[in-house]
């Protein structure tokens, strides 16, 4: 396994059982980090009734790779059984996902 240092710009916090809060800058730079952070979340809290909120009000700044991580987190939480719903989502994620047209995928879970 090979060592990931992590970026000092992003951040995936675990405020609470059902909830992540997702702060700094999500973009290309920082995008495989938050996304291990947040399928290690999933991962570990397993399936469950209660839906993971994740709250991207912190995100600073965004880029397409940020649409991407949540994407993912929407599959790795269907993978355990769990639903995710986001919440604040940041406009350049937004962006993104009306230009690739996902945004009824994001919206699904917002």
């Amino acid at each position: 396994m090979a060592f990931v240092p992590q970026p000092k710009n992003v951040e995936v916090i675990e405020a609470s059982p059902d909830r992540l809060d997702v702060r700094g800058v999500l973009t290309f730079a920082t995008a495989r980090f938050a996304f291990e952070a947040g399928v290690r979340a999933l991962r570990k809290r397993g399936a469950s009734n209660a839906t993971l909120l994740i709250d991207c009000s912190g995100v600073t700044e965004s880029d397409s790779a940020g649409l991407a991580v949540l994407i993912e987190w929407l599959a790795a939480g269907e993978r355990v059984g769990r639903k995710v719903h986001f919440a604040n989502l940041p406009d350049g994620i937004r962006a993104a996902a009306q230009i690739s047209d996902v945004t009824s995928l994001l919206e699904s879970a917002a």
